[in-house]
């Protein structure tokens, strides 16, 4: 992986692997690639945008294959990764759909999970040689 200096202690990743440890916390591939700046200011503009979300009364949206827009909506929420799966294990995310800021709040839980979805392929490009 030619993102990583030669004194890295971190083993080299297969580029698929490192896409799902993007996927599981957002900016870890990044991390792990040795770009720390990047991948600290990932985690925390991802994760903020996600409880910011959630702070503003936002759905987040369960996997319906009957309704494919909920279904396409839930795999974006699912896209942010363990931030979606403690807020789902806390009850969070029930959405209160009279709130004025209810549609915001849903547009935010979406955008972080594609968001996310980005910067694991950001991060797959620098581990294959694509990106310098």
């Amino acid at each position: 992986m030619p993102a990583r200096s030669p004194s890295s202690p971190l083993p080299d990743l297969p580029p698929l692997a490192l896409c799902a440890i993007g996927w599981f916390v957002p900016g870890a591939a990044h991390l792990w690639l040795g770009r720390r700046d990047k991948a600290l200011v990932f985690l925390v503009v991802l994760v903020a945008l996600f409880a910011a979300g959630l702070w503003l009364d936002g759905r987040i949206f369960p996997v319906t294959p009957q309704e494919p827009l909920v279904a396409l909506a839930a795999l974006a929420n699912i896209g942010i990764g363990v931030p979606y799966f403690v807020a789902w294990a806390l009850g969070l995310g029930a959405g209160n759909v009279v709130a004025s800021s209810y549609e915001y709040a849903n547009t935010y839980l979406i955008v972080a999970g594609l968001l996310n979805a980005l910067v694991v392929l950001d991060a797959y490009d620098i581990a294959v040689g694509r990106k310098a």
